[in-house]
């Protein structure tokens, strides 16, 4: 069984989208932050569920 990989700023699964990119929050380096290409480009700003650090 594969886990969807999600987008935290839109929700949307990632599968389907170019340009996602997958790292650890530079502030606490504890959750995996997934954020697709276009909210990359509109550099829609994400916000870390474990210490709150908020990246754009």
């Amino acid at each position: 069984m594969t886990t969807k990989k999600i987008c935290i700023s839109c929700m949307d699964d990632i599968a389907s989208t170019n340009h996602s990119v997958e790292f650890r929050c530079p502030n606490c380096e504890k959750e995996q932050i997934i954020r697709c290409g276009k909210c990359r480009k509109l550099m829609i700003v994400w916000k870390c569920p474990n210490c709150g650090f908020e990246g754009p």
